[in-house]
C-alpha cells in the first residue's frame, strides 16, 4: 500500500503526512476531560445580561460574533481578544473564542433562546489531523478548546457546531448599529461582580505602578528608558491578569504633551517629569485607566510643582461633582472652569471666559470604563455624553495641561511641561468612591511615596 500525503493546508514549512503517520497519530491518546465543575467566572450573572438584551428585541434574531483573527506578519496573527459585547454576554474570554457566534434565536412570543456556535476540540480518531496540523486551531499548536458538552457546563447555554450556521459573511450579518447601541447602552451601569473585576483590575494597576517607581534607577540610565517603563509595567499585567487594557503611555518631558504618546521610545531625565498612563486588564476583560505624572528626580521643581498642582486641583472639582442624577458633562466643565481660571491667574489667558483654555487641555476629562478602557462607544449621545450618571457607573477623571514646548504663548519654564492626572471612580447613591485612591495623587503623597519605594 502506497502513503498518501495528507492534503491539509497547514503551510508550506510543513513536512506532508504519511498514511502510515496518520493512523499513528488516532490511537492511544488518554481522555482528558475539562473538570467538571469548570465554570466561566460570570456565570452567575449572564443569563440576565442576556434576558435584558432579549427584551429589547422580541422576535429578532440576533447574532453577536466574538470576531476573526487579524495578520499581524505573514504567517502570525495578532493575539485574539474577543469583542466585549461577546465577552459581557457569555462570559467567554480566552483566545480560542476565535470565530465563535452567539445567536440569540426567538423563543415564544418575547424571549430568545441563547445557542453558542462554536469549534469544539478536534477530534483525534478517523484519520482527523486538525489536533496536530493546524497552525492555527489545533490543540498541539494553541492549546485545548472545550467540547461541546464542556462548553454547555462552562457557559449554562447550548452549544452547536459552528459549521452548523453557515458562511462567515452570514455570521456577522447583525453587527447593525441598533444592535451595538443597545449593548453599549446595556452595559453603561455595571452589576456588582463587574465593579468587584473593575477594583481588582485597579489594585493590579497599583502595583505596577508601584513595579515602575522601583525601576526608575535602571530606567534612567537605558537610553530608551521610556522603553523601561513600559516593559516593567506590561510584566506586572500580563502576570496578574491578561495583560494591558491598552498600549501603555510612558511620555517623559515633552512627550508628555502629545496625549497619546505610545512609541515610547526616549530616553529619561532626572529633571524631567514621566507620565504614565497604564491599565491592567483582567483575565475576565476589565481594564483599569490610570495616570500619575511623576518626577523623575523625586521630588517636583517649584514649576513642575505649579502646573501639577493645578491639575490637582481640576480633578478635586471634577470629582466634588460626581453623583447619580448630575450631568455626565458636569465634572468635566467644574475641572476646566479650574483650569481656565488658574490660566489666567498665570496671565497665560486674559481671563478665564470662553473656551480659549483648550488650547492647553485638547480633550475632554473623563470616560466610562469596563470592558473596554473608552467603554459604551456605541451609546447614544442622550444616554451618555449628554446623559446624566447613574448609580453603578464606573468612570475615570483625568484632567491635563499639555504645555507644548513650542508654544509662543506661554512663558519659556513652562513650555514642554505635560501632567495629566487620571483616576477611577464608581459612581454610588450619594457621590463617587475613588476606587484607586491606594495610589497617592498629592504632591507631597506622591515623593513620600517615591522616597520610600525608592529605599525599599
Amino acid at each position: 500500500m502506497t502513503d498518501t500525503p495528507s492534503r491539509l493546508n497547514t503551510g508550506s514549512h510543513d513536512l506532508p503526512v504519511s498514511a502510515e503517520l496518520s493512523r499513528f497519530m488516532a490511537d492511544n491518546w488518554a481522555p482528558t476531560p475539562l473538570p467538571g465543575s469548570t465554570r466561566v467566572p460570570s456565570y452567575a450573572v449572564t443569563p440576565a445580561r442576556r434576558a435584558r438584551l432579549s427584551a429589547l428585541f422580541p422576535g429578532e434574531r440576533l447574532i453577536v460574533p466574538a470576531g476573526e483573527l487579524k495578520v499581524r506578519t505573514n504567517d502570525c496573527d495578532h493575539r485574539f481578544r474577543p469583542h466585549s459585547a461577546y465577552a459581557w454576554l457569555t462570559g467567554l474570554t480566552g483566545e480560542d473564542q476565535v470565530g465563535h457566534v452567539l445567536v440569540m434565536e426567538p423563543s415564544g412570543p418575547h424571549g430568545h433562546e441563547a445557542v453558542l456556535y462554536l469549534r469544539p476540540r478536534s477530534p483525534r480518531a478517523d484519520g482527523n489531523e486538525e489536533f496536530y496540523r493546524d497552525r492555527r486551531y489545533g490543540e498541539f499548536w494553541v492549546g485545548r478548546r472545550p467540547d461541546l458538552a464542556e462548553a454547555e457546563r462552562l457557559t449554562g447555554m447550548r452549544c452547536a457546531h459552528l459549521d452548523a450556521l453557515g458562511s462567515p459573511a452570514g455570521r456577522d450579518a447583525s453587527r447593525d448599529s441598533g444592535l451595538a447601541t443597545a449593548l453599549s447602552e446595556l452595559r453603561l451601569v455595571k452589576d456588582a461582580w463587574e465593579v468587584e473585576q473593575l477594583q481588582l483590575a485597579v489594585d493590579h494597576t497599583t502595583a505596577g505602578f508601584e513595579d515602575v517607581v522601583r525601576a526608575l534607577p535602571r530606567a534612567l540610565v537605558h537610553p530608551r528608558g521610556e522603553r523601561w517603563i513600559e516593559g516593567v509595567f506590561g510584566l506586572r499585567a500580563r502576570a496578574e491578569g491578561n495583560g494591558t487594557g491598552y498600549d501603555t503611555i510612558a511620555a517623559s518631558g515633552a512627550h508628555a504633551c502629545v496625549l497619546h504618546w505610545i512609541r515610547n521610545d526616549g530616553r529619561l531625565n532626572g529633571d524631567e517629569l514621566l507620565l504614565l498612563d497604564a491599565g491592567v486588564e483582567t483575565d475576565t476583560l476589565y481594564t483599569a485607566d490610570i495616570t500619575r505624572t511623576l518626577p523623575l528626580s523625586g521630588r517636583f521643581s517649584p514649576v513642575q510643582r505649579q502646573v501639577y498642582e493645578l491639575v490637582l486641583a481640576a480633578q478635586d472639582a471634577g470629582m466634588a461633582a460626581l453623583r447619580p442624577g448630575a450631568s455626565f458633562r458636569d465634572f468635566h466643565r467644574a475641572g476646566m472652569r479650574v483650569i481656565a481660571e488658574g490660566l489666567a491667574d498665570w496671565g497665560v489667558l486674559k481671563d478665564a471666559e470662553g473656551d480659549l483654555h483648550r488650547r492647553y487641555t485638547l480633550c475632554s476629562s473623563g470616560h466610562m470604563l469596563g470592558l473596554d478602557v473608552h467603554d459604551c462607544a456605541k451609546a447614544r449621545s442622550e444616554a451618555y455624553l449628554d446623559g446624566v450618571l447613574e448609580e453603578g457607573q464606573v468612570l475615570t477623571v483625568e484632567p491635563g495641561l499639555y504645555l507644548q514646548p513650542d508654544d509662543e504663548t506661554l512663558p519659556a519654564e513652562l513650555r514642554g511641561i505635560g501632567v495629566r492626572i487620571e483616576d477611577d471612580l464608581v459612581i454610588t447613591s450619594d457621590g463617587a468612591r475613588l476606587m484607586s485612591g491606594a495610589l497617592p495623587r498629592t504632591v507631597a503623597g506622591i515623593e513620600e511615596w517615591m522616597g520610600r519605594l525608592l529605599d525599599s
